[in-house]
């Protein structure tokens, strides 16, 4: 009696078991072993796991391997997953690209990508409510609201990055609302620290340019179903400098008062500080000083926490393989 099967994901199989679920073909390279034996390596995978094994030219699925399935697609798999010396494998039984009438059992291309921890949808309503509650100037209020709604269904969804940090769906939101609540507690300290300061510590722009730092990766930033990757004009220009165009386009015809928009350029401009990091400024205002370290402490932070929790080598100390580029201490 053959063993009964039903729909899962490949993230939540365990070894031994047999399942329909949905996967998305990540990589399929042509390659040969020492004694010169054709096969092809193919890596399936969904936002939790990935599962790389050969093809061998003699398997039944060679010549439907070689032909037909393409790297970037998504299938729907009938297949048993093992766990080997060699790491984990599928046998496959079925295969068959996806079809539109696959969504009516759950099907998502995004959800075979990695995504965030926390729900996209709370985190933008809590964005939103920052901006609605602590920017007092009207103009800019609706400036930053109107940025928020107008791009609400690209910002569920985009990275804070390619591959650094915040490199998954739902990341540029994690990330910026990180970033803001660094921001508004900075300015609220430094508000008591330096009542003296002239001007004044504006929180309003801290605020502001806090929310719309990386405004400009709405351009800088594509989609695929592989997962992200800079656009042409993300290459060549960059999300400061198109960031910047984005707050301008959205100014237009508002009366921002005084220097107020000025200044809000020069933040998102300035917020990564370095040329090296693609600044074109360093921050030359309290406010963009103040933003500039809220973000840098919030893609710091969460690189850390995945080189401690991605590296699973012995030892005390991670390995530097990872996008600090350094070791990192995880106790005895």
């Amino acid at each position: 009696m053959s063993q009964k099967t039903f729909l899962t994901s490949l993230s939540e199989l365990s070894p031994g078991q047999e399942a329909d679920f949905f996967a998305l073909l990540a990589a399929k390279e042509e390659l040969t072993t020492r004694d010169q034996k054709p096969y092809f390596k193919v890596t399936f995978r969904d936002a939790l796991r990935q599962v790389s094994f050969p093809i061998w030219a003699d398997s039944p699925l060679a010549a439907e391997c070689k032909e037909q399935w393409n790297a970037g697609d998504c299938y729907k798999l009938r297949a048993l997953y093992r766990e080997t010396t060699y790491g984990p494998q599928l046998e496959i039984r079925k295969i068959r690209p996806v079809t539109e009438s696959d969504a009516a059992e759950g099907f998502d291309a995004m959800a075979f990508l990695p995504q965030s921890r926390h729900a996209p949808g709370p985190m933008f309503d809590e964005l939103r409510g920052i901006a609605a509650e602590h920017i007092e100037e009207p103009e800019l209020r609706q400036l930053v609201l109107d940025l928020l709604d107008n791009n609400k269904a690209e910002l569920l969804k985009l990275p804070a990055a390619t591959r650094n940090h915040h490199a998954f769906v739902g990341g540029w939101l994690e990330h910026v609302l990180g970033v803001t609540h660094n921001a508004l507690w900075l300015a609220g300290r430094y508000q008591l620290m330096y009542p003296d300061l002239k001007p004044p510590l504006s929180k309003d722009l801290v605020v502001a340019g806090a929310i719309l730092h990386d405004i400009g990766k709405l351009r800088e930033i594509a989609w695929h179903s592989t997962g992200a990757e800079y656009t042409a004009s993300g290459n060549l220009i960059g999300h400061m400098l198109q960031g910047r165009d984005i707050v301008l386009e959205a100014a237009a015809g508002r009366k921002l008062p005084g220097d107020t928009l000025l200044r809000l350029e020069h933040i998102v401009i300035s917020h990564q500080r370095l040329p090296e990091w693609g600044a074109p400024k360093q921050p030359m205002t309290p406010e963009a000083l103040l933003v500039h370290y809220a973000d840098d402490i919030d893609a710091k932070f969460q690189m850390m926490y995945a080189a401690l929790r991605d590296d699973t080598g012995p030892g005390p100390m991670t390995s530097n393989r990872n996008t600090l580029y350094q070791k990192v201490y995880r106790g005895e």
